[in-house]
């Protein structure tokens, strides 16, 4: 099987390339902006590539010919999506029309990687069949993008996450669990908001579920969460206390204090039964995935 990664240098894609890089009889071609961050980039392809450039994405594509799409790349900032909202739809919409055409050309398959943020929170957690009414323009972006794929005369599964957390060395951007670690070994008070509530995911769980529609041939949307529901105030909480960290210096809020671009959900998260059943998809709780984040942490160090 010939696999094309976009996204590759992020949290998400350094763990499906940690798992694709060493499977038999699979090809694999990894693409990211810039350098190759993973470790592994002896074992697989890579490319640096901006998805932007149509032009670039279609000689990439069609040279490989890849017989499955694994889309994970986009902009995620939320603030700043809500900032440039021109700039947000041609990287997390126009580039998923771009590679969903080359798919339908290849007769590829897609596999495209969403979020809660396209539910507006009133009534989480959710199933796949719930209507998405996002709140933010990273949120409408995704929901477009998805309503793009399922447009498309293509194979295509979607699979929608919740609050992705966990570590790969030279990780660019932060996470919740990452910040309140950091935050309060440096003795920084945080403000941390009690009025919204997610299913935390440990991102290796995304990678395997994602993994596991692929080599399992699935087809349609999947939810792939943690399965515990935390607020955000009572996550930080257990991350403090996980690693013995002041719990005194988290400060409890609410959204409206917090000065944000974006409006976010109050209440999201994912009723996961159909990634359970169909797939056999079985994530880590929090204390096993916070264990896990921790010895690899620990591994980092030496």
């Amino acid at each position: 099987m010939k696999i094309l990664l976009t996204g590759a240098n992020g949290l998400l894609g350094q763990k499906i390339v940690s798992r694709l890089s060493d499977r038999p009889n699979i090809e694999f071609l990894a693409t990211d902006l810039g350098d190759n961050l993973n470790p592994w980039s002896d074992t697989y392809l890579y490319v640096s590539l901006d998805l932007t450039h149509t032009s670039a994405v279609e000689k990439v594509v069609r040279d490989f010919k890849p017989e499955v799409i694994i889309h994970g790349a986009a902009m995620t900032q939320v603030d700043v999506c809500e900032q440039q909202p021109e700039v947000c739809r041609k990287v997390n919409v126009e580039a998923t029309a771009t590679l969903c055409r080359l798919c339908e050309e290849l007769k590829a398959r897609m596999i495209f990687v969403s979020t809660d943020f396209i539910f507006d929170g009133t009534e989480g957690p959710y199933k796949e069949e719930d209507v998405p009414n996002p709140l933010s323009i990273y949120g409408h972006s995704k929901w477009e993008a998805e309503k793009v794929v399922q447009a498309t005369p293509i194979s295509w599964a979607i699979v929608r996450t919740v609050l992705l957390y966990g570590t790969v060395p030279g990780l660019a951007r932060t996470n919740i669990v990452l910040w309140v670690k950091s935050s309060l070994e440096q003795k920084k008070p945080i403000k941390v908001v009690n009025d919204q509530e997610r299913t935390p995911t440990l991102a290796e769980d995304l990678a395997d579920g994602i993994l596991l529609i692929v080599m399992k041939n699935r087809q349609g949307i999947f939810h792939i969460s943690g399965a515990e529901s935390f607020r955000i105030i009572d996550l930080a909480r257990e991350v403090a206390q996980f690693w013995k960290l002041d719990t005194s210096l988290i400060e409890e809020t609410d959204s409206s204090v917090i000065a944000q671009p974006a409006k976010r959900p109050p209440r999201t998260g994912f009723i996961i039964l159909r990634a359970q059943t169909e797939l056999g998809y079985k994530p880590h709780s929090l204390r096993s995935g916070l264990e896990l984040v921790d010895r690899q942490l620990k591994e980092d160090q030496k």
